[in-house]
């Protein structure tokens, strides 16, 4: 029989989680505060990245139906109810915006010179924005797990809305948080592309927490097979045509952003995104045998996970200009941290479940 004290026992790995990511920050604060601020956003867009996707593939669920969903509904409702801490941790971030964002810095050497660009990169605009997005994925998640055990549990008009407010708050969020680490640099599609890579992350981490091997879930694997794949396409598929669209068009404040990406660490970081992020998934998931083995799609969950890490990574150190050499180690520390603080809350909150069970 599990004891209480058995239930508490990540809670103090999650207590070290938080006090290691606490000295990290100071320690990475003395040695190189872009750095490390570069690295914390890209780390924590994948974890929040992954909680928001997790419940937009919920949202989705409810306007489509499907048996595929209901096993996926309780594993990723419990991991959206720390989705108001995710947001509590980017807090101190988000104030740091003088630090991080060229165009808010006060030396103002990159400050964009178009008047709704000035108009809307402003700091303190900027952090009220934040602010409003961290707030509304804060709502949409309490909104959801609440409303899991109500009469409206599965009301189709509230996924609607929940998902417009979601596309709408991530797009937005992306191109403040992202984009303008190059304020002159745009794209019609990188809001897209975010939220797609959020919905696959999502989807990826929803595989991870269900029990594979389960009686009546192994027989649903091939269409959570099928949606990792779709995922797998769609985020190619968005990749390749914002560089088909700047390919063609070659405007030298649109390029910039992939020049920035054509030097050493960078350009093999493409090729590792290409295998890793599409080509390698997409050969497996195209496999009927693959999608039914269990283990096998948990480990490739997890693999895509990391290479959508890389991604997160690429979209965000090479904007951030005259980094030291202190990213190399800043990153993937603060993304080990992130990475055992959010899987020790999720086993947490599995443990729990499985008492009550």
């Amino acid at each position: 029989m599990t004891t209480p004290a058995a239930n508490l026992k990540p809670r103090p790995q999650a207590m070290l989680a938080l006090v290691l990511l606490a000295l990290l920050a100071a320690a990475g604060w003395l040695l190189d505060a872009r750095a490390l601020l570069a690295a914390y956003l890209g780390a924590w867009w994948l974890v929040t990245g992954a909680l928001l996707g997790g419940l937009a593939n919920v949202w989705l669920h409810q306007l489509t139906g499907g048996d595929w969903g209901e096993i996926i509904r309780p594993p990723l409702l419990r991991a959206a109810r720390w989705l108001p801490l995710a947001c509590l941790l980017y807090l101190p971030a988000l104030l740091c915006v003088r630090t991080l964002y060229p165009w808010a810095s006060p030396a103002g050497g990159s400050s964009p010179e178009a008047g709704f660009q000035h108009w809307w990169l402003q700091p303190g605009f900027f952090i009220v924005r934040g602010v409003i997005y961290l707030m509304v994925w804060s709502a949409l998640a309490l909104l959801e797990t609440r409303a899991s055990s109500g009469p409206s549990a599965r009301s189709p008009a509230r996924a609607a809305g929940c998902l417009l407010a979601w596309v709408f708050t991530v797009s937005l969020a992306g191109v403040d948080w992202i984009m303008s680490l190059q304020p002159t640099w745009y794209s019609s599609v990188f809001g897209w592309l975010v939220a797609a890579g959020q919905m696959f992350s999502g989807m990826a981490l929803a595989v991870l927490l269900i029990e594979r091997g389960a009686h009546g879930v192994r027989a649903r694997l091939p269409d959570f097979g099928n949606l990792l794949l779709m995922y797998v396409m769609v985020w190619g598929y968005l990749s390749y045509v914002q560089f088909l669209i700047i390919w063609a068009a070659d405007l030298p404040h649109e390029i910039e952003w992939y020049l920035l990406r054509s030097d050493a660490p960078w350009r093999q970081v493409i090729w590792v995104l290409v295998a890793f992020h599409l080509a390698i998934p997409l050969c497996i998931l195209l496999s009927r045998q693959a999608k039914r083995a269990p283990r096998l799609l948990g480990a490739l969950a997890a693999g895509l996970l990391g290479a959508h890490l890389v991604d997160c990574w690429w979209l965000v150190l090479p904007s951030v200009r005259g980094l030291s050499h202190h990213w190399m180690w800043l990153a993937p520390t603060v993304a080990a941290v992130f990475g055992f603080l959010t899987w020790s809350l999720l086993r947490l909150d599995h443990r729990k479940e499985g008492e009550h069970a």
